[in-house]
């Protein structure tokens, strides 16, 4: 009885939470680890801990221009398609639902499933089984919640956020506490260049920007945002410094409480902490920093979703994947594709193994992305843009992104061929079903795609957006 699209559901305070809760997850609870290890001191550590959010910062930038040049929903994918053209677009579809997405829910999944269940074990490590299983349970239910509603999954992602900000506070006081009381042992001699490894710093910066990233979600639902003109660039600028302060505390909090040694041999940072510095709340911590990871996979489902819905309306996704449930108004075949891939890698994967085996791909697109902001500028200079950043702040990032991903090669050489195959395989995919369609109409495909499509169509009650919302 009425018109199926997607709603502007998306206020100011809805996309700050939306932000918020994506970049304040798994990462700072089990990224300083990798960070220190591969930076090699504290001093270092907490350099890259800085460098990380002011290039997240100018990223945001990038991308908050981009927003209100573009008016699509889509994210990096939508950016790339518009600026540079369908074939990298692809290749970054390709490489995100084959490998980047996948392999971020399922870091965040196993995150969210370690610290759900280690008040019940502690001192001893979670099995790893049971931890696989409370992971895969924790994203069927933000999966099943997505499916649903639009509205209560961002209702939830608000509550999440100030979740997440209070354990950041948890964590940060006693910290903050003990170094007013002169508890500055852990920082001598911090800046140790005797265990500096340059060929390592590449991977230092992923496990970095790993806990920043969510910086880029608004664009991702820019077509439901409420005034996104002036609300992105207002909850990007507010977001990413509110997260930099928080991270800088937290991590020196760290520091002052547990030694590197410390910070190397644990499995679970957060846990470890409050487990010196605040034993009454030993068993509060862990489950805040769970919902924290359960409002980062409810942020990831949300947002790249919409993506899958975006690449289906522009051709270079099956059509089922840009229809709408007629009630729940949810692009409910998008929401659901993530499904087998990430309960795959949830199985079988290991954190920091999984952490650089996407990052490779990410880093690669985004600097893509900020690069195709500086051609946008150079083919439209007519284009009045609402926001504009300064030219140097694309231009540094998107060198600083495409060095990263070259340097990586050296550090990671397996993980990040592996990756770096994944992308490739996408040439031979794109020419033959994209670029030559007509490879298809010697076989009966496409008669058997629409009798699967009607078919699924009927089942999951879907059908194709009836207003054009951009």
């Amino acid at each position: 009885e009425e018109a199926i699209f997607l709603r502007k559901k998306i206020t100011l305070l809805r996309a700050f939470s939306l932000l918020i809760g994506s970049m304040v997850g798994s990462g700072i609870f089990i990224s300083p680890k990798g960070v220190l290890k591969n930076s090699g001191s504290v001093g270092f550590s907490l350099v890259i801990w800085f460098s990380c959010g002011l290039l997240s910062m100018f990223g945001a930038l990038c991308y908050a221009e981009l927003g209100t040049r573009i008016t699509k929903s889509g994210g990096h994918y939508i950016y790339i398609l518009e600026t540079l053209g369908p074939l990298p677009s692809f290749l970054f579809l390709w490489a995100e639902f084959f490998a980047i997405r996948p392999a971020n829910s399922a870091v965040v999944s196993l995150a969210f499933g370690r610290y759900m269940l280690e008040p019940f074990f502690a001192p001893c490590a979670a099995p790893v089984p049971a931890v696989k299983l409370v992971s895969l349970l924790g994203y069927y239910m933000v999966l099943t919640l997505n499916s649903w509603s639009v509205t209560w999954s961002a209702r939830l992602q608000t509550a999440l956020s100030v979740v997440k900000l209070l354990a950041l506070a948890l964590i940060i006081v006693p910290g903050m506490m003990l170094l007013a009381q002169g508890h500055t042992e852990n920082f001598q001699d911090a800046f140790d260049r005797q265990s500096l490894v340059l060929d390592k710093l590449p991977l230092a910066f992923y496990a970095g920007m790993f806990a920043y990233s969510g910086w880029f979600q608004t664009s991702f639902v820019r077509e439901e945002l409420v005034k996104p003109e002036r609300n992105i660039p207002l909850a990007v600028i507010v977001s990413v410094i509110t997260v930099i302060v928080g991270y800088m505390l937290t991590n020196v909090s760290y520091y002052t409480v547990l030694g590197t040694e410390d910070v190397l041999a644990s499995p679970a940072v957060a846990v470890s902490f409050v487990q010196r510095a605040f034993k009454s709340l030993i068993s509060v911590v862990p489950v805040l920093v769970a919902l924290s990871c359960f409002g980062t996979m409810n942020g990831g489902i949300f947002t790249f979703s919409r993506t899958l819905f975006v690449a289906s309306r522009e051709g270079q996704w099956p059509p089922l994947f840009s229809m709408i449930h007629i009630r729940r108004h949810t692009p409910l075949p998008a929401v659901m594709l993530m499904f087998p891939l990430v309960t795959a890698m949830v199985c079988i994967g290991d954190i920091y193994h999984l952490l650089n085996f996407f990052s490779f791909s990410r880093w690669l697109f985004i600097g893509l992305a900020t690069l195709g902001l500086i051609v946008h500028r150079h083919r439209h200079p007519e284009l009045r843009s609402p926001f504009k950043v300064p030219l140097f702040v694309p231009v540094s990032f998107t060198i600083i992104c495409l060095f990263t991903v070259a340097m990586s090669f050296y550090s990671d050489p397996v993980n990040i061929s592996i990756g770096c195959t994944i992308v490739l395989s996408g040439f031979p995919v794109y020419y033959l079903i994209i670029h030559r369609q007509i490879f298809l109409s010697f076989f009966f495909f496409p008669t058997l795609s629409d009798y699967l499509t009607h078919k699924l169509q009927l089942l999951l009650e879907v059908v194709q957006q009836e207003i054009k919302t951009y």
